[in-house]
């Protein structure tokens, strides 16, 4: 995303923001030469992807829904998609997937020992509510620009938040969160 971390005065809105420890640097960073040197073996971001897809197989076999499982790595990030039509492991308002999500973070923590940053994706939820907010972003920064005052976007969670400060941080403008949780909101400061 352009300008990731730049504008942001949200300190919950990008979990990308986590600094990670140096403990079992070594470890890491010689089965990431070996990886380089093509002997087969994963990265840790590839057996996240792999531990979580295998969660999530399960769960949708013990829910009896259907379900392909994608994986991917973008950044720093493994993301994992269900697609699947049906929206019952979204929510409203992406509660469900928000819930499924961290319980998928659990599960690869066990596995692996570490905090797990994975993104999940269910029916396409979330691409398309990033379009959503992309272009509310765009038209509230319109406002902003042309009128001068401050604007108030409606509540929303971390993830959510976090695209709308880096786009517009993109457009050249500075952005805060405030309230609580749930009802914190993003405001764009001309």
């Amino acid at each position: 995303m352009p300008g990731a971390g730049s504008g942001s005065a949200d300190p919950d809105a990008g979990e990308a923001e986590v600094a990670d420890s140096d403990e079992g640097q070594n470890d890491e960073s010689d089965a990431d030469a070996n990886d380089a040197d093509g002997n087969g073996e994963d990265s840790p971001l590839d057996t996240e992807a792999e531990i979580a897809a295998d969660y999530l197989e399960e769960l949708l076999d013990i829910a009896d829904l259907d379900g392909d499982i994608d994986t991917y790595i973008e950044g720093d990030r493994a993301h994992v998609s269900v697609i699947t039509e049906s929206r019952v492991l979204v929510g409203r308002n992406g509660e469900v997937l928000d819930a499924l999500q961290e319980l998928t973070r659990l599960a690869v923590m066990t596995e692996t020992g570490d905090r797990s940053r994975l993104m999940l994706d269910v029916a396409g939820y979330r691409d398309q509510r990033r379009k959503e907010l992309l272009q509310l972003t765009t038209d509230a920064v319109a406002e902003v620009k042309s009128s001068g005052e401050r604007a108030k976007l409606s509540p929303m969670n971390p993830f959510e938040r976090k695209i709308v400060h880096d786009a517009v941080a993109a457009a050249g403008l500075t952005s805060e969160s405030e309230g609580e949780e749930p009802s914190r909101c993003v405001v764009i400061i001309p």
